[in-house]
């Protein structure tokens, strides 16, 4: 520092006054400065008052982690288990929460206590109103998958609420004897075992070893059901073979057979080549190919050709030349019986009644005219009729009264009907070589590529023939179909979603007669035996249709047998195939209830309410349960049919054992990579995912509610809304709101609106909001609070009791476990279990409507500045301003948010981001970059304003003691250095322009 002049004696008091001068005029100067800062600090009050907010709110945090880390210390390991429960008896609930959701320990024990305490039964003398879900039984043979799993959620959903809302609530379980699919199951399990076939063993023997195998694994579905809460009237459990059910179809079969509406006779069916038998559509999937396709068959070493449209030429008889034809099967030719042309096509006329002559057996094929089955304007306007292999061809073979020729053995083989040239040959090995010999006699005319559709056995995936058998029993679904179709269309039956009523429509309108006839062992034998007399010829069974006898028993049989052919000696023999699986599934609506018995259940459960089941499965079931259910039960066997999307694998594929893309439920459940998920399940698996971290943050909010609500609190009975504050009048008016909109959804079969409005007023509303917003409630003690905590406590409480019956229904385990945890009301009746709790349902003082229209303007308004900031500037605090274009708009701001208010006079801050939230608000953010620049400023004055504070107020010490005057300059220079190291220990910068004149 550079060294003063020394003065001496008389010349030290000018000086002196000098300097005091020079004081004041900067101290005036200084004065100055301080107003015109305090007129540009004054517009930036508002914006400060906003940062200055943020130590405020670390304090709570701080206080909130240290009351964790305080609870942490004082936890004791033991108080987070949960003890063993007896099976059966309600489960025993560790006294402490467990800090994080865990599924295997939460769904331990409820199942067994709710199934033991009666709650899933349905009481048939019950005054309630009745409300009834029939489960679709799946197939006894293996596992459910995630399919399944489905259609298990929407049904107990629904189940569960109709329950909580006071109604009589039936769900029946059961399972299918899947005929086809379970003794495919048990042949190969015989194959790979013991190397045997069925036949080996005999019907009796293999039924048995079919009974072994479902006694084996039945129990798999039954685990399956538990695991998934299902709350399932076990007491009415049915199995579509049991005698019960038996019964109902021998009755339901012997009843249609009297009623004329089932027949037996000579008709097409979809044969299967493996299974040697005649399937149901359902059991057909269609492939659609574009061009030539090669397709690897069952029992053929390389691939066989599809795909192909062949051309060639039939003779004409008297030398008329040639009649060209097309097929994409061509071996059929081989039972060709006429050429069709359209009676207007030019071309043929002079043909008519005229005839071809095939080139492998001289079989004369007439030339018919058929307006219906040709197109003339599709390739040469002439179609080959084979009436025995074909859907259509048979019905122009029926019009036209003409020759049905089967030119298949069962196995797929050409048979003697196709000729010795190739009989024999496995009948795509056949095509090859009847392309070859049209060749050789010039009749191949030439092949190209052609759209196609094929049907494949989804079980063995064998290429499906339609074929006609030798007969069968069909049962005439004209009347019924009638029936079927004014049920939809007068609304007795409502189908959801409606766009599958037009489905409904054009399938009935066209429905063909139902072969019910299956050449298998497992399954309902036919009720029918045939008559052999003691002095008959032909004693082949079935050669004489009219010897058949239809009755409830061989004995019944024998009795009308007698009554027939009295004083004669016969023999009865019960015709070896089974019914249809489909046709016992259509009478499960009623025979589950006791049909044909008139039984308590039946007189109080039928019609059900309503079918819950899959799309792909509404003519081969739903249809034929409408039509068994009007004409045996004498109404519609259910009052609405909700179909709900097939879950698909990656590829689009539904779901199928023989596929190998079937997922266990228990798979997601118990536990499944990712990866393996993603790569069979065409599901958004992040979304599952998703929901399983939002029941932790469900857990986590109640266990949050628990610390808050403290160990003696006790519910009130009732709320008073009117003395709450806001926050908690506009929760209760928001679950309200979302009560009402979950029950109406619930209602209209919306399911994903019922679970989009109980997640949404949960994770956004209560979680993100209300609970944020009354913490601080609980971590300040001043007694100005109290009321505001009290009220905040009950609030909470009403909420989260109220949120999770409101959710019950969709997740069962977890909001039995947490309701349990909640404090019980001491001077109210409340249920034992939730899921026998009551239902949710509108509190009219709760709503207000204006102050969730106030709080939408709020979060609106958070949100939009939220949006202005990046991910990585979430956390940081910055000035944010509104413009209120309105008076409203500006109270509710005000009001709820510490926000700073602009009108359309202020001037648009600097700096700043911007984001409309409605017409009447705009919000602007401070942009980083201005940020920090201003923030250096600010900080910059403050260190200004706090060195002027002192030399005031050490100016105003030296004066009031005469210091000034007494003092040599040399002293006070020594005391401004004490100060001067003073205030850099407190690390404020000191400006020359407040040195007191002193160098520095």
């Amino acid at each position: 520092m550079e060294k003063q002049p020394e003065v001496h004696g008389p010349e030290k008091a000018p000086e002196k006054q000098l300097d005091e001068k020079t004081l004041e005029r900067k101290l005036r100067k200084n004065q100055k400065a301080k107003e015109k800062e305090e007129k540009r600090l004054k517009a930036k009050q508002k914006e400060a008052a906003m940062l200055q907010a943020q130590p405020a709110l670390d304090v709570l945090k701080k206080v909130e982690k240290k009351h964790r880390g305080k609870a942490v210390e004082d936890e004791n390991p033991e108080d987070f288990i949960d003890q063993d429960t007896p099976n059966g008896q309600k489960k025993l609930l560790a006294p402490q929460m467990a800090n994080q959701y865990c599924p295997s320990t939460v769904e331990k024990s409820w199942y067994a206590w709710w199934e033991s305490s009666g709650y899933f039964r349905a009481d048939s003398a019950s005054t309630k109103p009745p409300f009834v879900i029939v489960m679709p039984p799946p197939n006894v043979t293996g596992a459910l998958h995630i399919g399944h799993a489905l259609t298990v959620a929407i049904e107990d959903a629904m189940i569960r609420w109709r329950r909580m809302s006071g109604y009589n609530a039936l769900w029946v379980p059961g399972v299918d004897h899947a005929g086809i699919a379970t003794q495919v199951v048990v042949e190969k399990k015989l194959m790979r075992e013991r190397n045997l076939t069925r036949h080996d063993i005999g019907p009796d023997n293999f039924v048995c070893e079919v009974l072994k195998w479902k006694e084996r694994y039945g129990g798999t579905i039954l685990n399956q059901l538990h695991r998934l809460g299902a709350s399932l009237d076990w007491s009415r459990e049915a199995f579509t073979m049991d005698e019960q059910r038996s019964n109902a179809v021998t009755e339901a079969f012997v009843r249609l057979h009297k009623e004329g509406l089932i027949y037996r006779d000579n008709r097409l069916v979809n044969w299967d080549c493996t299974l040697l038998t005649s399937i149901s559509e359902i059991e057909v999937d269609h492939i659609d190919l574009k061009e030539e396709t090669m397709l690897k068959i069952p029992g053929y070493a390389t691939p066989v050709q599809f795909g192909v449209l062949i051309s060639f030429a039939y003779p004409l008889e008297e030398g008329l030349g040639e009649i060209v034809v097309a097929t994409t099967r061509i071996e059929t030719m081989l039972g060709d019986t006429a050429i069709a042309v359209h009676p207007e096509d030019k071309r043929y006329m002079h043909l008519h009644g005229r005839y071809a002559v095939h080139p492998f057996n001289g079989r004369k094929l007439k030339i018919i005219c058929d307006a219906e089955i040709v197109d003339p304007s599709f390739g040469t306007g002439a179609v080959k009729i084979a009436p025995a292999h074909d859907p259509n061809d048979f019905e122009v073979g029926r019009r036209n009264n003409l020759q049905f020729i089967n030119i298949l053995t069962d196995d797929g083989k050409i048979n003697s009907n196709g000729g010795a040239q190739f009989e024999g040959m496995p009948r795509f090995t056949a095509r090859i070589c009847i392309i070859e010999a049209l060749k050789a006699k010039g009749l191949y005319k030439g092949a190209k590529n052609t759209k196609t559709s094929l049907g494949i056995c989804s079980r063995t995936n064998d290429i499906v023939e339609p074929m006609i058998k030798s007969p069968q029993w069909f049962v005439n679904c004209n009347t019924m179909a009638k029936v079927a179709l004014d049920a939809v269309r007068s609304k007795r039956i409502e189908i959801i979603p409606p766009q599958y009523e037009q489905d409904w429509y054009r399938w009935l309108e066209n429905i063909r007669d139902w072969c019910v006839s299956r050449q298998h062992w497992w399954g309902h034998r036919v009720p029918a035996w045939y008559v052999t007399l003691e002095d008959d010829q032909e004693k082949t069974l079935g050669s004489d249709n009219d010897r058949w006898i239809v009755a409830k028993s061989e004995s019944a049989a024998s009795v009308e047998a007698q009554k027939s052919y009295p004083g004669k000696k016969f023999i009865l023999n019960q015709d070896p195939d089974v019914l249809d699986t489909w046709f016992s599934s259509a009478l499960f609506p009623l025979a589950v209830l006791g049909w044909p018995d008139d039984t308590a259940d039946l007189r109080s459960f039928y019609p059900t309410s309503v079918l819950e089941t899959g799309l792909d499965i509404l003519f081969c079931w739903v249809a034929r349960m409408v039509m068994m259910g009007t004409q045996l039960g004498g109404d519609v066997p259910f009052q609405k049919v909700y179909l709900h999307p097939i879950v698909c694998d990656t590829h689009g594929r539904k779901m199928c054992k023989s596929l190998g893309n079937v997922i266990d439920p228990l798979e997601v459940i118990n536990g499944m990579t990712l990866e393996g998920l993603s790569d069979r399940i065409n599901l958004d698996i992040k979304r599952v995912v998703g929901y399983r971290q939002w029941c932790n943050k469900l857990w986590n909010a109640i266990r949050f509610a628990m610390g808050k609500l403290g160990v003696h609190y006790s519910p009130p009975a009732t709320v008073d809304v009117s003395i709450m504050p806001p926050i908690c009048k506009w929760i209760l008016s928001a679950l309200n709101k979302a009560t009402g909109k979950t029950v109406t959804s619930l209602e209209a079969y919306k399911f994903s609106d019922a679970t989009s409005a109980i997640y949404s007023w949960w994770q956004y509303q209560l979680c993100d909001v209300f609970i944020e917003a009354i913490k601080p409630y609980f971590f300040n003690e001043p007694q100005e609070f109290e009321s505001a905590r009290v009220a905040s406590r009950d609030t909470l409480w009403v909420c989260l009791e109220t949120g999770l019956r409101l959710l019950h229904p969709f997740m069962p385990y977890i909001t039995e476990e947490l309701w349990q945890h909640l404090p019980q009301p001491k001077y109210s009746c409340r249920q034992d279990s939730i899921m026998i709790s009551e239902y949710p349902s509108l509190v009219e003082e709760w709503t207000n409507d204006n102050l969730e229209n106030e709080m939408d303007i709020v979060l609106d308004t958070v949100n939009k500045i939220r949006s202005l900031k990046t991910r990585t500037e979430r956390k940081e605090r910055r000035p944010a301003f509104a413009l209120c274009r309105s008076q409203d708009v500006t109270a509710t701001i005000q009001c709820h948010q510490s926000l700073i208010i602009l009108t359309e006079n202020d001037e648009t801050p600097a700096d700043c981001a911007i984001a409309i939230v409605n017409k009447d608000l705009s919000v602007y953010l401070k942009l980083q970059g201005a940020i920090n620049a201003e923030a250096e400023r600010e900080k910059l004055r403050k260190k200004r304003d706090g060195i002027q504070k002192l030399h005031h107020a050490v100016t105003h010490m030296m004066d009031a003691s005469g210091y000034r005057e007494k003092a040599p300059q040399s002293v006070q220079e020594g005391d401004m250095r004490k100060h001067i190291a003073l205030l850099q220990e407190l690390e404020v910068v000191i400006l020359h322009d407040y040195s007191f004149g002193i160098n520095l």
